[in-house]
Parts: C-alpha cells; sequence; structure tokens
C-alpha cells in the first residue's frame, strides 16, 4: 500500500515527503485539509520546515488527499500511537528492536514475544511497523527488565531475523 500511495505523487518529491511524514507521525488530515494529531492543528508551515519544502506544498498534498477517493478514508482516519520506545531510557525500560529479512512473513511477533514470555519477562508494548506503510519496517519490543543473552541467542536464531539491537 505505501508503494501505491507514493506512486501516486511520483512526479512531486516533495509532495512524496509530505506523505512519509504523516505516515510516520500518524497525522491525520480533517475534512478542512488541516493536518492533526486527534483535535490538535498541526501548522503547515512547521510541517514544511521539518522537511525542507514551502508551505504550499503542505497544502496542494493535503487538497490531493482529500480528492482522492482511496487515499482520503486513509489519512481521514490515521492516528498516533504512544511509543514508549523513545520513553524507555527515562522510565528505565530496555528496547529490543528485530529487522527481518521478510516482514509480510506471519508469526514474527509471536515467535520474539513468546521467546520472552518464556522467560518471565514483560512486556510493556510492541510496535510492529506495516510493511505497507514503512520502506524498512522493524519490530520494537519494550520490557520491563533487560533481555538476558540466552534470549537475544534465541531471537537471533529465527530465520526471519536479519539484525537485532538492545537499548
Amino acid at each position: 500500500m505505501f508503494d501505491e500511495i507514493m506512486e501516486k505523487f511520483e512526479g512531486s518529491p516533495s509532495q512524496q515527503a509530505v506523505v512519509r511524514l504523516l505516515l510516520e507521525r500518524g497525522f491525520s488530515v480533517n475534512a478542512e485539509g488541516r493536518v492533526v494529531s486527534g483535535d490538535i492543528e498541526i501548522p503547515n508551515t512547521q510541517l514544511a520546515s521539518e522537511i525542507g519544502v514551502d508551505r504550499r506544498v503542505v497544502d496542494s498534498t493535503t487538497d490531493a488527499l482529500l480528492a482522492d477517493d482511496e487515499l482520503r478514508p486513509i489519512f481521514r482516519n490515521i492516528s498516533a500511537v504512544p511509543s514508549l520506545r523513545d520513553l524507555a531510557p527515562v522510565l528505565d525500560l530496555s528496547v529490543l528492536t528485530v529487522e527481518v529479512a521478510d516482514a509480510e512473513q506471519s508469526g514474527i511477533v509471536a515467535a520474539v514475544t513468546g521467546e520472552i514470555a518464556e522467560r518471565d519477562i514483560s512486556v510493556r508494548q510492541t510496535i510492529s511497523e506495516d510493511p505497507e506503510f514503512t520502506d524498512e519496517p522493524r519490530l520494537s519490543i519494550i520490557t520491563d527488565e533487560p533481555l538476558p543473552g540466552e534470549v537475544l541467542t534465541a531471537i537471533r536464531e529465527f530465520g526471519f531475523v536479519r539484525k537485532l539491537e538492545l537499548e
């Protein structure tokens, strides 16, 4: 789906940058064409500044998203989910990030969290980035305590694992 969305803007890298930002941050577009997080409006000038484009590019992109029958329901309904990933150091939590060879393979989350659960370690949050909306989707698992080496070794042995990162 991500590729299909980006193809609709293939003639405009600037508009693609706007779309990518909206998807990555979980920002939606309200009926008036304003970018919002929940009910909070985000000024187009700030969005434009973040990605290095003119404010009018944000305007034209949101207009195009609302005009497209396929994209309108996606961007009207997308929402951000609070993430413990960035808060983990402050809250004394551990983060395991798993990069996989094929993110569309089934059972990845179950296999990884199963290894953790077998050691009686509590999982506070899992964030599985959607391969349809992200170029390099990752699975992040936030736990109450550090993961022992044996868990990492067991997870690393799964055929789907390309890279592990522990924070």
